[in-house]
C-alpha cells in the first residue's frame, strides 16, 4: 500500500464531507450519561490564517471525541469564529475594505485549513459572531441583563489609545501601549456602558471550587475576583462637612495613619483641593493620566503626589493629617482612597520619606523610621490595642469603629465592574436608544437585529464616540415609547461579548425564536470539556461564568456553570535566535556558518538558539499547510500529539515531523504485507490486547503522547513477520482511527475491505486474561537498602511472598552470618528485612 496522503486525505474529506459523518443530532433514546459536549475556544480569524499552535487542541479534542462516538457516545463538537474585534476594523481604516468583506475571506481561509486536518466538527451548527442572525441573540441578551439592573451608564475612567482612537480594556494594554498598534495609552474619563459583574463576586468566586479546572486557571480567577475582609473607616475633613471613607484590611493599625491618600481620579478631588493648591493639583492629574493602570502601580517606580490644601481627622487618635493625591492609588480600588501608615506599608513608607510625612510605628519589631516592618508583631502605641496581636487587634477595633458609628466590617473585592462599550464601528451595536423624554429605551425586541449601517469610512470621530456617531441616518430614529425624536447608543459591544455565549448558540444556531432552545439546552449542558490557550484563562472565562450565572438567574439555562471540565494545552514553540545581549534576529537573517553555529548574516555576529514563541516578526512561524502539503495532514495531527504532554509547551522539530510520518509509512508497509486470517502467537496477542488496553486508557484521560508511543512499540514488533494478521490490523486500525484519521479509513476500506466509515465502528475491548500481569517486580531490601529485584508471581499473600523471597538463592547469600530481626512487606512491591 503506497500511502499517497494527499489523494487518501482528500477522498475521506470529501466521503465526510458528502455523508455528513459528524452532524449530530439530539436522539432522546441515548440517555444523559451517554452524552458529551467537548467544546473548543473558537478562533479570531486573523489575515494571518492558521499556525501550527491551533491545531494542538483541536487535533486533542477530535482524537477525544472520535474516541467517545466509537465507544458509543452522542458527542456534540462544534466550530465558529470570534469575528468581531478592532484588529478587522484597522485594516479597513488602512486598506479601505470593509470589515465585513476582510473578515469573511479570514473566515473561509481559516475554514478550509481547518478542513484540511479531518477534524469531526459539525459545521451545520457553525456560527459567527459578526453575522446579524447571531448578534441578534447577543443584543436580546445584553437586554435582559439591562432589565434586570445590571447595566448601567457612567462616566469612567477608561484606558484610551490616541490613535485607534478608542477605549480599551486592561488585557489590551501592555506595558502601558496599544497591543494593536503599539502607541502609549492614556486614561481618560468617558461616558460608558458598564456590567454590574461584581453583584456576581461571591457566587464567582465560591463557585470555582466546584469546577473539575486545572488548580493555577482557578488560582488565577480567584486573584482576579481579589476577595479581602476588613473595615470600612470614616474619616472627617477639617473644617468641612465632608467626610472620607476608606477601606482597609488592617484597621488595627489606624493609629499609625498620619496622611491620607486620594486616587487622581477621585470624584471629591475638585471639592477638597483648596485655591492655594489647585493649579498645582490639575497639573498631576493630567500628567497621571498620561500612565497606564500598570505603570502607577509598579512597586519599584519613584512616588509622586501632590498636596491637596486639605486635613482630615484621624478617628483615634483626633490628630489632623493632611490629604494627598498621588497615582499609586486607584479609584477602582475599594473606595478610591486609602489611610496610609508608612510604618508598615512599604509604597506609603517610600512615600512618606520622599515628602518627609511622619512615620508613626505601631506594631513591635524592629525601627520603622529605617525600614517599614511589614510583619506582624504585637501592637504597640495604640492605647486599648497595646499587647494585642494582628486578629484579636483587627477585631477589637472593628467593634470600636461600629460602636462609635464611624466604622463598619466590610467584604471588599479586587473585580471591578466590566466597561461593556468601545468606540468603535465593528462590534455588536448596543440596541438602546436616548430619547429627551423618556430617558433611555430599549430597542424592541421584534426590531432586533440592531443591524450595523453600511459606511464607506470607519476612522473615529475624534471626540471620543464611536465612527457610528458620524452616521446621521443612522443615528437619528425616533423613540420606542414615546415615537419622538431620539438617537441611538453610538458605542458598540466588546468582542467579549459574543463570546460570552456562543457555546449556548451552538445548540440551536438556526433557531429563529431563541437564542437556543429549553430542549436544547437540557439535552447537552453543561459543556463537559472545554479546550484552549491559559491566554484566556482569566478574562473571558470569568465573563462567560458571569454570563451564564445570570442566564441561570433568569431561567434559561439549566446549570450555574457553563464549563464542567477545563484543559489548557501548552504552547508550541520554535526556534529563534539572539544575539549576547539577548535580542532577537529574525531567522531570515541568520546563516547556519557550521552544524549547531549560528552568525547574523549581516555582521558576521555569533548567535545562540533558544526557544521562543512563534512571531510573525521572527519569522519563526510555521504554517500548517506546509507541513499539511509535504507530511500529511495525519502526520501533522499525531506529531503534535506525540510531542509531549497536552498541557506542556513544546518545542516544534522538524526531524520529529518526519520521524511520525515514517511510523504511518511503516503502517502501510506492514498493511501491504499478505491479510491472513491466522490465529495470534501468545506474545502477539498478549502484546496487542495490552495495546488496546492502555490507547483506551491513554486516550480517556488525554494522554496521547503515550497512546502513541504503545501504538508504535505493536508496531514494530508485528512488522517484523511476513504476514500482517487480520486479527491484528482490524483492532490497530480502529485504535489508530481517531489519531490518523484518513490513513484509518483507508486501512478499513480499502485493505480490510469493510463499508466506511471507520468512525462509526465501535472501540475494540481489550481481554483481561491477556493483560493481567502473572508477574511482579519485588524489590528486595535489606536495612532499607535496595539489594535485589525479583519477578516474582502475583498476587501473592503476605505470607507467601515473604516466603518467597527467603527462599531465593540470591536473597539467601546476602544473608549469611546475619539474622533477620524484622520484616516488612508491601505486596505487590517490595519486601525489606532488618538485619543484625
Amino acid at each position: 500500500m503506497n500511502y499517497d496522503f494527499t489523494a487518501i486525505e482528500k477522498k475521506w474529506q470529501k466521503y465526510w464531507e458528502e455523508h455528513n459523518t459528524f452532524q449530530v443530532k439530539e436522539d432522546p433514546s441515548v440517555p444523559p450519561e451517554k452524552r458529551r459536549y467537548v467544546l473548543d475556544m473558537f478562533p479570531y480569524p486573523s489575515g494571518a490564517g492558521l499556525h501550527v499552535g491551533h491545531p494542538e487542541g483541536y487535533t486533542a479534542t477530535d482524537i477525544y471525541c472520535r474516541y467517545l462516538r466509537m465507544n458509543g457516545y452522542n458527542v456534540l463538537h462544534p466550530m465558529g469564529f470570534d469575528s468581531f474585534g478592532l484588529p478587522a476594523e484597522n485594516y479597513a481604516i488602512k486598506t479601505g475594505t470593509h470589515p465585513r468583506v476582510t473578515t469573511e475571506a479570514n473566515i473561509n481561509r481559516f475554514r478550509q485549513q481547518i478542513k484540511s486536518l479531518g477534524f469531526c466538527y459539525d459545521w451545520s451548527r457553525e456560527v459567527a459572531t459578526h453575522q446579524p442572525e447571531y448578534y441578534r441573540w447577543t443584543q436580546w441578551l445584553f437586554l435582559q441583563m439591562y432589565r434586570k439592573g445590571l447595566a448601567y451608564e457612567a462616566e469612567t475612567p477608561i484606558n484610551w489609545c490616541p490613535s485607534c482612537m478608542t477605549g480599551l480594556a486592561n488585557e489590551e494594554v501592555k506595558e502601558g501601549h496599544c497591543e494593536r498598534c503599539g502607541s502609549h495609552v492614556v486614561r481618560r474619563n468617558m461616558r460608558q456602558w458598564v456590567l454590574k459583574i461584581t453583584e456576581y463576586a461571591e457566587r464567582l468566586l465560591q463557585d470555582v471550587d466546584k469546577l473539575d479546572w486545572p488548580e493555577a486557571i482557578k488560582a488565577m480567577q480567584r486573584n482576579w475576583i481579589g476577595k479581602s475582609v476588613g473595615a470600612e473607616v470614616t474619616f472627617r475633613i477639617d473644617g468641612s462637612d465632608k467626610t472620607l471613607t476608606v477601606y482597609t484590611t488592617r484597621p488595627d493599625t489606624l493609629f499609625g495613619a498620619t496622611y491620607m491618600v486620594l486616587a487622581p481620579e477621585h470624584p471629591l478631588v475638585k471639592e477638597l483641593t483648596t485655591d492655594e493648591c489647585r493649579k498645582q493639583v490639575e497639573e498631576y492629574i493630567a500628567r497621571a493620566a498620561l500612565k497606564s493602570d500598570l505603570e502607577r502601580t509598579e512597586l519599584n517606580k519613584e512616588k509622586t503626589g501632590v498636596f491637596t490644601g486639605a486635613w482630615a481627622i484621624n478617628p483615634v487618635t483626633g490628630k489632623k493629617i493632611p490629604l494627598w493625591i498621588a497615582d499609586y492609588v486607584m479609584v477602582s480600588y475599594g473606595t478610591g482612597a486609602i489611610m496610609a501608615v508608612p510604618a508598615h506599608d512599604r509604597r506609603d513608607w517610600e512615600f512618606a520619606k520622599v515628602y518627609g510625612l511622619p512615620i508613626v510605628q505601631v506594631l513591635s519589631g524592629g525601627d520603622a523610621q529605617k525600614e517599614p516592618l511589614e510583619e506582624d508583631g504585637e501592637l504597640i502605641n495604640s492605647e486599648f490595642l497595646n499587647g494585642l496581636r494582628k486578629a484579636e487587634a483587627i477585631e477589637r477595633m472593628i467593634d470600636w469603629l461600629e460602636e462609635k458609628h464611624i466604622g463598619r466590617r466590610a467584604v471588599n473585592y479586587k473585580l471591578r465592574d466590566w466597561i461593556f462599550s468601545r468606540q468603535r464601528y465593528w462590534g455588536e451595536p448596543i440596541p438602546l436608544v436616548h430619547c429627551p423624554k423618556c430617558g433611555i429605551v430599549p430597542v424592541p425586541e421584534d426590531q432586533l437585529p440592531l443591524r450595523l449601517p453600511e459606511v464607506e469610512k470607519y476612522v473615529p470621530t475624534g471626540t471620543g464616540e464611536s465612527p457610528l456617531a458620524a452616521v446621521s441616518s443612522w443615528v437619528n430614529t425616533t423613540c420606542p415609547c414615546c415615537g419622538g425624536p431620539a438617537k441611538r447608543e453610538t458605542n458598540t459591544m466588546p468582542q467579549w461579548a459574543g463570546s460570552c455565549w456562543y457555546y449556548l448558540r451552538y445548540l440551536d444556531p438556526r433557531n429563529e425564536k431563541e437564542f437556543a432552545s429549553k430542549e436544547a439546552i437540557d439535552y447537552w449542558m453543561p459543556v463537559d470539556l472545554y479546550v484552549g490557550g491559559a491566554e484566556h484563562a482569566v478574562l473571558h472565562l470569568l465573563y462567560a461564568r458571569f454570563w451564564h450565572k445570570v442566564f441561570f438567574d433568569l431561567g434559561l439555562v439549566n446549570t450555574d456553570e457553563p464549563f464542567s471540565r477545563l484543559v489548557n494545552q501548552g504552547m508550541i514553540t520554535s526556534y529563534a535566535y539572539q544575539r549576547p545581549n539577548k535580542t532577537l534576529v529574525p531567522t531570515d537573517e541568520v546563516e547556519e556558518t557550521a552544524p549547531d553555529r549560528f552568525v547574523e548574516r549581516a555582521t558576521g555576529e555569533p548567535l545562540e538558539r533558544v526557544i521562543a514563541k512563534m512571531s510573525k516578526s521572527l519569522k519563526n512561524v510555521i504554517n500548517p499547510d506546509d507541513v499539511i502539503r509535504d507530511h500529511g495532514a495525519d502526520t501533522l495531527r499525531l506529531y503534535e500529539m506525540f510531542m509531549g504532554p497536552l498541557q506542556m509547551s513544546k518545542p516544534w522539530s522538524t526531524q520529529g515531523v518526519a520521524g511520525v510520518q515514517r511510523f504511518l509509512e511503516k503502517v502501510c508497509r506492514y498493511a501491504s504485507k499478505p491479510l491472513t486470517d491466522r490465529p495470534l502467537d501468545a506474545e502477539t496477542a498478549k502484546l496487542l490486547h495490552k495495546t488496546i488496553q492502555k490507547v483506551s486508557d491513554d486516550t480517556e484521560s488525554l494522554n496521547f503522547n503515550t497512546a502513541i508511543a504503545q501504538m508504535m512499540t505493536l508496531i514494530n514488533e508485528v512488522s517484523r513477520a511476513d504476514d500482517c494478521p487480520r486479527q491484528v490490523l482490524e483492532p490497530f486500525t480502529l485504535l489508530l482511527a481517531p489519531y490518523a484519521p484518513h490513513l484509518a479509513e483507508e486501512l478499513w476500506s480499502t485493505v480490510l475491505g469493510n463499508e466506511p466509515s471507520v468512525a462509526d465502528q465501535p472501540w475494540p475491548k481489550h481481554d483481561q486474561s491477556l493483560t493481567a500481569e502473572t508477574t511482579n517486580p519485588i524489590a528486595v531490601q535489606i536495612n532499607g537498602k535496595k539489594r535485589e529485584l525479583l519477578e516474582l508471581p502475583a498476587g501473592l499473600s503476605k505470607e507467601d511472598l515473604l516466603s518467597a523471597v527467603l527462599a531465593s538463592p540470591e536473597v539467601q547469600k546476602r544473608l549469611e552470618g546475619v539474622s533477620i530481626v524484622k520484616s516488612i512487606v508491601v505486596p505487590g512491591k517490595l519486601v525489606n528485612l532488618v538485619v543484625r
